[in-house]
């Protein structure tokens, strides 16, 4: 499976394959994962408006 394809699945813009092995291990590792990606894009937005808003100023 392709690294998108994973992202995609983790952040629900995509079904997940229903052949995929579920227990409780993997949906936790898939929430921490999912907890992860959404910090790290907050993070580049919020380093973003802060390059820009000191470009402007």
């Amino acid at each position: 499976m392709g690294i998108w394809r994973q992202i995609a699945e983790y952040l629900y813009l995509k079904k997940r394959d229903p052949n995929a092995p579920r227990n409780r291990s993997i949906r936790l590792m898939h929430g921490m994962n999912r907890i992860s990606i959404l910090m790290f894009l907050a993070a580049v937005i919020l380093i973003l408006i802060r390059l820009i808003r000191n470009w402007i100023s």
